[in-house]
C-alpha cells in the first residue's frame, strides 16, 4: 500500500503538484476565456451563474491553491499537494460507490498519451468488480471544431478507454488519440447508449470534456484537471461535477500508476 507520505513525496518529486509546467499565464488566459463565456474553456459546461476572472481567480486558489493574487502573472502555477490529495481521496470513494452496486461506468480521456494507462487500470478494476464498462459508438464520426477548422475525428475504445482519432491515424484498437477538449466524443457516446443499448453509465470518469459534458447532461463524472482548467472545479462548485482532482494532466504516463495504485486501494479494487 503507498501511504499518504509516499504519494506526497511522489507528487511533488513528479510535478503532479506543486510547481508545475502550466504557466501562470496559461492559467490567468483560461479563466479570462471562461469569463468570456469561449467555448474552447468552457469543455461543455454551461454554468448557471456568471463567473468573472476575480471569481474563478479565487475558486481556483480554493480548489486547487493556486495563487489568489491577480498581480502574480508569471511564472510556474501552483498545486496544492493536499488538495490534490484530498480530492483522489474523494475521487477513490465515488469509484468504491458504484463498485459496490455493480453500476455502469463509462471512461474517456482527451489526453491519450498521457492517461490512458490511469484510466485503462481503472477500467479493468472496475471491470473485475463486476461493473460493465460500456464502450458505445465505437467507430462513429464525430466532427470537431480546431483552430484548422472542423475536423472529423473517429470514436474508438482502447482497453475499455474513449478516446477520439485523427483521420489516417492507425487502426481500431492501437493507442494513438488526439488530445481535444470537446464535449462532443461525450455526447456522441452517451446518445448512442441511451439510444441503443439503453445502458446510461452511473458514473463518468475521465477528463476535459468528458467530465463536464456528461456533468452538464445530469450523469455523475469525475476526473482530473490542471490549473489551466476551470470548468470542472465550476462544474463541481456548481453541483455538476462530482469530483475534480487538481493534478498536472500532462506528465510523462508512468508518473501516474503510484496515482492508481493509491485510488484502487483507497476504493478496496485492488486486484
Amino acid at each position: 500500500m503507498l501511504s499518504v507520505g509516499a504519494l506526497r513525496a511522489h507528487l511533488l518529486a513528479a510535478r503532479l503538484a506543486g510547481p508545475v509546467a502550466t504557466s501562470r499565464e496559461v492559467s490567468l488566459r483560461s479563466y479570462r476565456l471562461f469569463a468570456a463565456r469561449d467555448p474552447r474553456v468552457m469543455l461543455g459546461l454551461d454554468p448557471e451563474r456568471g463567473w468573472d476572472e476575480r471569481d474563478l481567480l479565487r475558486l481556483m486558489a480554493e480548489k486547487c491553491g493556486v495563487s489568489d493574487d491577480p498581480g502574480h502573472v508569471s511564472g510556474p502555477d501552483v498545486i496544492d499537494p493536499e488538495r490534490t490529495l484530498a480530492a483522489l481521496d474523494a475521487f477513490a470513494g465515488r469509484l468504491g460507490e458504484v463498485a459496490a452496486r455493480r453500476g455502469a461506468v463509462l471512461l474517456g480521456t482527451g489526453h491519450p498519451h498521457r492517461l490512458l494507462g490511469f484510466y485503462a487500470a481503472l477500467a479493468d478494476a472496475l471491470s473485475a468488480a463486476g461493473c460493465p464498462v460500456i464502450t458505445p459508438a465505437q467507430g462513429s464520426s464525430v466532427d470537431i471544431t480546431t483552430r484548422f477548422g472542423v475536423r472529423t475525428y473517429n470514436l474508438d475504445y482502447v482497453r475499455g478507454v474513449a478516446l477520439v482519432r485523427e483521420p489516417g491515424a492507425r487502426g481500431t484498437g492501437s493507442e494513438t488519440g488526439a488530445h481535444t477538449h470537446s464535449p462532443l466524443p461525450v455526447r456522441v457516446a452517451l446518445g448512442a447508449s441511451a439510444g441503443v443499448s439503453g445502458q446510461v453509465p452511473e458514473l463518468v470518469i475521465g477528463d476535459h470534456g468528458w467530465v463536464c459534458g456528461a456533468g452538464q447532461l445530469g450523469i455523475e463524472a469525475v476526473g482530473l484537471a490542471d490549473t489551466d482548467d476551470p470548468a470542472l472545479f465550476v462544474g463541481e462548485a456548481e453541483g455538476r461535477v462530482a469530483v475534480a482532482v487538481p493534478l498536472d494532466d500532462a506528465v510523462r504516463s508512468d508518473y501516474y500508476r503510484p496515482l492508481t495504485r493509491y485510488v484502487l486501494n483507497r476504493a478496496c479494487l485492488s486486484q
